[in-house]
C-alpha cells in the first residue's frame, strides 16, 4: 500500500532521471475493469460500491495503485470507452457520491486511484458531438467533419472523405445527414474522434481534467491518447482526401487504407502532450499520468517520459504484445521466446538513461497471459505457467501493471461460438472478415478470437467457488454480463488467498521485492543468452548488489544458458535463492543439474 508498505528511494538511486525519485518508482498498479470485478445490486455488471467492498484485498496483495477503467456516463457501446458526459457517473456503476466515497476509503487504505481518460474520442451521444451537427455552432469544428467525396452521392459507398478503415471493422467514416458531411472515427461509429487542432477542445479537456484532479483522484491513464495528433498537408487536409499532397497508403485485404501511420504519433503530439502537462499537472504532487500509446517506438517513449520533456510519466508500448500477430491482429503465430525478448529489450535499452518503462502483459484489451503464452491445459502447468510470466514481467526495471485476476492465473474464457462474446471489435471483426470481405475462414477466426479476443480478459473476477464466482450473489435477478468461465470453480480468490504457493501468494511476493529492493525497482538492466529458445535471463544491478533473473517460458526442460552457468560458478546456495516458480529447494538442484524445469523460474542474489 502506497506510504505504508512501500520503503522510500534515496536520491543516489536513479530511476527516470527526475530528482527527488518519484513515489511511482517502486509502486505497482492493479488494473479492475469495473463492469466485470463484483456486482453488489444484482444487475448482473459490477459497480463502485463492489470496488470499496474489495479495497481490503486489494490492501492485503499490497498493490498501491487502483487504476479504474471508465466509469462516466455513457451509451456503453464500447463498454465505457465512448464517454456522453465526462463529469458524472454511469448510473450502471453508480453515483458520484459512491465515487467519492470509493476515493476516501481508498486513500484510507495508502491507495491512489487513477481513472481512465478518453479524450482521442468521445460518444456521439456527447453534447458536444450533437452540437458540432450543426455547422453554425461554437462546436462544429471540434470534430473531424468532412463532405463526400465530389461527385459521389453523401451516404454512399465510395463518397467516404479517404479510404481509411476502421480499428472495429468498415469505414473510419460516418455520413449524418443532419450535418450533411461525414465525421472521422478510428473505432466505434458511435465514438467520433475530436479535433485537437482546436484549442477549444483542449482547454475544455483540460478543465474536465482539473475538475477531476480537484475531487481528488490521484492522475489518468490516458486510453489511446498518442491518436491525438493526425497528420495534415500544407492546407489542412487529411491524407487520400481530395487533392491533399499526403497518399493514404495501399487498400489491405479488408477493403481499406491503414490509419494508423497518420493518426498514431503525429506532428504536435509533444506540443499537445506538454501543453496538458502545464495546464494539469503542473504544481500537483502525488500524481501518476500513463498514456496508452499505439504507434510509439521506445525510442519515442524514452523522449515522452524523461522529465525533463515534461510530458508523461509513462507508456504503454504494444510492441511485445504483437508478437503471436502477422499482418492483421487476427492472423496469429506462435508464441517465441526470442520475439518476447527481442521486444522487452528495446524496451528497456531506450530507457536505461531517462524515461521510465510501464510493465504489462494482460489488461482488459489483451487475453489472459497463461492461455496466451503458456499451458492451462492442467492445474500445474497454469500455476508454474502463471508464476514464470509474473516473475519475468516483475523483474524489469519500470512500473508493473497486474490486470484482475492476473495475480489468481485466471485463463481465457475459452468460447466455442460468436454469441458468448460481447466485445464490439470481436463481433464487428467476425463480419467483416468472415461474411464481408472474406479474407478469413470462419473456423480461423474463431481460433483468433478465443485466443486473443478482448472477451479473454472481461469474463467476471472469480472471487469463490459459487454459482457466479462471487462476482454477484448466486440468487441473483440478473446473470453477469457475460458469461463466468466454469473453471472459476477450482481457480477463485477464496481458494489462494492464505495458501503461499498459490499464484496469488507469488504475486505477494513479487509486489514486495519490488517494495522493499531498489535493486529491483530501479537497477539497471542487462540482458544475457539474448539468442536462448527456451530461456529469459538478465541481472538487475544497484551499487555492488546484483541478482539474476533466469526463467524458462516454455513447456519443456531447458539447459541452462552458458552466459548464466559462467556467473553461477559452482551452483547456488539455498541462501541466495530469493524466489522460485517452485520451491527454493527445487531450483537449487536444477541448477546444480544444468537446467531448469518446464516453466521454471528463479531469482538469484549474486
Amino acid at each position: 500500500m502506497t506510504d505504508f508498505n512501500r520503503s522510500i528511494l534515496p536520491d543516489a538511486v536513479r530511476s527516470n532521471g527526475a530528482t527527488p525519485n518519484p513515489w511511482w518508482a517502486n509502486a505497482v498498479v492493479y488494473q479492475i475493469y469495473p463492469r466485470s470485478f463484483q456486482d453488489t445490486n444484482g444487475d448482473g455488471i459490477g459497480d463502485l460500491k463492489g470496488i470499496t467492498s474489495r479495497l481490503d484485498y486489494l490492501a492485503d496483495l499490497g498493490v498501491d495503485v487502483v487504476w479504474l477503467s471508465p466509469v462516466y456516463r455513457s451509451p456503453q457501446d464500447d463498454n465505457g470507452y465512448d464517454i456522453s458526459d465526462y463529469q458524472d457517473i454511469d448510473p450502471l456503476f453508480g453515483t458520484l457520491e459512491d465515487m467519492d466515497e470509493l476515493l476516501a476509503e481508498a486513500h484510507r487504505r495508502g491507495l491512489k486511484i487513477v481513472m481512465d481518460l478518453v479524450v482521442n474520442h468521445t460518444s456521439d451521444e456527447h453534447a458536444w458531438f450533437q452540437a458540432s451537427r450543426d455547422k453554425d455552432d461554437p462546436h462544429a469544428d471540434w470534430y473531424w467533419w468532412r463532405p463526400a467525396r465530389p461527385g459521389h452521392e453523401p451516404g454512399t459507398p465510395g463518397a467516404e472523405p479517404n479510404r481509411w478503415g476502421s480499428y472495429f471493422g468498415g469505414s473510419a467514416w460516418q455520413y449524418d445527414p443532419k450535418r450533411g458531411e461525414y465525421y472521422l472515427h478510428q473505432f466505434s461509429r458511435k465514438q467520433p474522434d475530436l479535433n485537437w487542432e482546436n484549442p477549444e477542445v483542449r482547454k475544455a479537456v483540460y478543465r474536465m481534467m482539473n475538475w477531476w484532479m480537484d475531487r481528488g483522484i490521484d492522475g489518468f491513464r490516458m486510453d489511446v491518447i498518442t491518436l491525438i495528433s493526425k497528420h495534415l498537408d500544407s492546407h489542412g487536409r487529411l491524407p487520400g482526401e481530395v487533392d491533399s499532397e499526403l497518399s493514404e497508403g495501399e487498400i489491405g485485404e479488408e477493403g481499406y487504407t491503414n490509419a494508423s501511420p497518420f493518426c498514431s504519433d503525429g506532428p504536435r503530439l509533444d506540443e499537445f502532450l506538454a501543453e496538458m502537462r502545464r495546464e494539469v499537472f503542473e504544481g500537483r504532487e502525488g500524481y501518476m499520468n500513463v498514456g496508452e500509446a499505439p504507434g510509439i517506438t521506445p525510442e519515442r517513449n524514452e523522449f515522452i517520459t524523461d522529465p525533463k520533456n515534461g510530458e508523461l510519466d509513462m507508456l504503454f508500448l504494444f510492441d511485445h504484445v504483437g508478437i503471436d500477430q502477422e499482418g492483421s491482429k487476427w492472423n496469429t503465430v506462435p508464441f517465441e521466446v526470442r520475439n518476447l525478448r527481442t521486444r522487452l529489450a528495446a524496451q528497456q535499452e531506450a530507457v536505461k538513461d531517462a524515461g521510465w518503462a510501464s510493465l504489462f502483459f494482460c489488461n482488459h484489451d489483451q487475453p489472459r497471459v497463461v492461455s496466451r503464452w503458456g499451458d492451462d491445459t492442467d492445474r500445474e502447468s497454469r500455476e508454474l505457467g502463471a508464476k514464470a510470466f509474473g516473475m519475468l514481467l516483475h523483474m524489469h526495471r519500470g512500473t508493473p501493471y497486474i490486470y484482475e485476476g492476473e495475480e489468481l492465473g485466471m485463463t481465457n474464457a475459452h468460447f466455442t461460438s460468436l454469441d458468448q462474446y460481447r466485445d464490439l471489435e470481436a463481433i464487428n471483426a467476425y463480419r467483416q472478415r468472415v461474411e464481408e470481405a472474406r479474407c478469413q475462414s470462419p473456423e480461423s477466426m474463431m481460433a483468433a478470437l478465443a485466443l486473443i479476443g478482448r472477451d479473454n480478459a472481461r469474463t467476471p473476477m472469480q472471487w469463490d467457488a459459487s454459482r457466479y464466482a462471487g462476482f454477484t450473489a448466486p440468487d441473483a435477478a440478473a446473470e453477469p454480463w457475460i458469461g463466468v468461465n466454469p473453471n472459476h470453480v477450482e481457480i477463485n480468490a477464496a481458494e489462494e488467498f492464505d495458501d503461499p504457493d498459490s499464484v496469488y501468494g507469488f504475486y505477494k511476493k513479487l509486489i514486495a521485492m519490488r517494495h522493499d529492493s531498489a535493486t529491483v525497482a530501479t537497477g539497471e538492466w542487462n540482458l544475457l543468452a539474448a539468442d536462448d529458445e527456451q530461456v529469459y535471463a538478465f541481472t538487475r544491478t544497484s551499487g555492488d548488489d546484483t541478482i539474476l533473473v533466469v526463467v524458462n517460458l516454455t513447456d519443456k526442460s531447458a539447459g541452462l544458458p552458458g552466459e548464466v552457468a559462467e556467473l553461477l560458478g559452482d551452483g547456488v546456495a539455498e541462501s541466495q535463492t530469493l524466489l522460485s516458480t517452485y520451491d527454493v529447494a527445487h531450483s537449487v538442484k536444477s541448477i546444480a543439474r544444468g537446467e531448469l524445469a518446464r516453466w521454471e523460474g528463479v531469482v538469484i542474489q549474486l
